[in-house]
């Protein structure tokens, strides 16, 4: 977390679940300042074990994968701040506050306008958060979206936010990934959408986006080609670190059971 966590942002992902993780990963390893707005209660940690995650064949534990999807975004540059998202706001569609209104919200407003931020994120637990983007990734909570002139709520006895096939809302620069974009309760599908959904924000951003690969030395530019934006290339000694870093790392996080209880469902905790 930077010392400054209500500085403008490029991109607030709301939800620090694996679509809201997954999403921070790809806006922050390809250089948007992104903050993840999250007070830690995804509710795939009352998920006993995850079995259909891609490259865990014997399961995983669901607070470990969480755990190590944050510390990707983290390594990726991302920062978090816990905190609930309780409103996000538009600049531009709210009333203009006067110069001395004691709002925190309305000062932010203001600042918004100035630093060319589209959105103003208000916590429950810090000061309004400035971005130009925002991601919306919580589990059917639609509440803190409610006044944004665009946003479509659906409503099949759970709430979902209506968005087109790359997860765009009817407001610019306002994104939704993961179940609240209605997509299948499964944690890979889910992860697999906030990329999708980031990559959208990357290219609506004009970012110079290709693909993630690290490739090995030569790949591109052995065949008379510049290394594509979002590629690299590395070369044996290189590659084998960043292997040996990986495998120490995989067994000092795997090496003990996950420290944190099994959590429930609300309704069933004493």
């Amino acid at each position: 977390m930077t010392d400054d966590a209500t500085a403008a942002r490029d991109v607030a992902v709301v939800g620090g679940g694996v679509a809201g993780l997954s999403a921070a990963v790809f806006t922050a390893r390809q250089g948007l300042d992104t903050l993840v707005v999250d007070p830690g209660e995804s509710i795939l940690r009352r998920n006993a074990r995850l079995e259909n995650f891609p490259g865990f064949p014997l399961g995983v534990n669901p607070r470990r994968l969480l755990d190590l999807l944050g510390e990707q975004a983290e390594t990726a540059g991302a920062d978090r701040l816990d905190a609930r998202a309780t409103r996000v706001g538009t600049v531009g569609a709210v009333d203009d506050p006067a110069a001395a209104d004691p709002d925190p919200a309305a000062s932010a407003r203001s600042d918004a306008a100035a630093d060319g931020a589209r959105f103003v994120v208000e916590t429950d637990t810090a000061d309004p958060v400035r971005a130009r983007y925002v991601v919306a990734a919580t589990k059917n909570e639609v509440g803190y979206l409610e006044g944004i002139d665009g946003v479509g709520v659906v409503d099949r006895g759970k709430s979902y936010v209506d968005v087109d096939e790359r997860g765009r809302t009817g407001v610019d620069g306002l994104y939704a990934a993961g179940r609240l974009a209605e997509k299948p309760h499964q944690a890979a599908v889910c992860a697999g959408h906030g990329a999708e959904v980031a990559v959208t924000l990357l290219e609506d951003d004009d970012a110079a986006f290709y693909h993630d690969w690290v490739a090995p030395e030569g790949y591109f530019t052995d065949r008379g080609r510049e290394v594509p934006p979002g590629c690299e290339e590395i070369d044996a000694d290189e590659r084998r670190e960043r292997e040996s870093t990986a495998l120490d790392a995989t067994r000092d996080r795997f090496a003990e059971p996950h420290p944190d209880p099994q959590e429930t469902h609300p309704s069933l905790e004493e």
